[in-house]
């Protein structure tokens, strides 16, 4: 990890040499951990609050289940779940940085209008061809993921020379293209759980150092997944001691930015390391 990598966030320069934790708000109905339980903006309101307390960095607000097998959702009824959290929340918690979980350009635009600072693609631009260029227009930064396919085809698409430098090769195409366009502050997520088995997972997880070959900062999203939860035969509510375990993995291997659903955990788990 290097103190020279940063992000700008609406002219405010973000730096990583501490590690920061992104804290998960599902406005959806079937995520794979807390659907319905944030349906309403005032219940998404309330969480954000809890998460921000907590020490989140950032809020991931999300209105699309990326699960394997979620049911799809249009883009008027995301848009719809997710822009009034948005709004709100930026009018009550202006200092706290705002992202928009989606893989649609249209739906990313109308949530930066909104009032969210960065967008989280978990498609890494292959579900949306106006993605790279409406993030370049925007000019935020934007969170590249390495995924195959939808979430309704990813787990079939799970064939990979080597898991580790076929993602890296794959997001080293986009990060040119993006660069092309003149996108300034990309992050990486290798993407844990898109289109990889749990032994693939587990192998990107212990050589995910290899992906600071990019200089950029890295993103690592493993909480309550189903590489712990599977692995250990126990379900996603009993994964949080699995999901502290292979967090701090990923703090030791350099990685500046904990997306998690348990944010007082993760908080203190930075404290004990840095």
């Amino acid at each position: 990890m290097t103190a020279t990598q940063s992000i700008n966030v609406n002219g405010r320069l973000i730096t990583f040499e501490k590690p920061l934790i992104m804290g998960i708000l599902n406005v959806t109905p079937d995520s794979f951990y807390d659907g319905g339980r944030h349906n309403s903006v005032e219940q998404a309101l309330v969480k954000a609050e809890q998460l921000i307390i907590a020490g989140a960095d950032i809020i991931d607000i999300g209105a699309y289940s990326s699960r394997p097998g979620a049911s799809p959702v249009s883009s008027q009824e995301e848009l719809d779940r997710v822009a009034p959290v948005i709004r709100e929340l930026s009018n009550r918690q202006p200092n706290i940085i705002l992202s928009i979980d989606t893989f649609r350009a249209d739906v990313a635009e109308a949530c930066i209008a909104a009032g969210a600072h960065m967008i989280n693609d978990i498609s890494g631009g292959t579900l949306d061809k106006d993605m790279f260029a409406t993030v370049a227009r925007l000019q935020v930064p934007y969170i590249l993921m390495h995924m195959r396919g939808t979430p309704q085809t990813m787990q079939t698409l799970t064939d990979y020379d080597d898991v580790v430098e076929d993602v890296a090769t794959a997001l080293g195409e986009k990060i040119a293209t993006l660069r092309a366009l003149g996108v300034k502050d990309i992050i990486l997520d290798p993407g844990f759980g898109f289109a990889k088995t749990v032994e693939q997972n587990h192998e990107l997880l212990h050589r995910v150092d290899e992906l600071h070959y990019f200089g950029l900062p890295l993103l690592g999203g493993v909480s309550r997944k189903s590489m712990i939860y599977k692995k250990l035969n126990v379900t996603a509510e009993e994964a949080l001691v699995g999901t502290i375990a292979l967090n701090t993995i990923l703090l030791t291997k350099g990685v500046q930015l904990l997306r998690v659903h348990d944010v007082i955990e993760a908080k203190q788990l930075i404290e004990l390391l840095f």
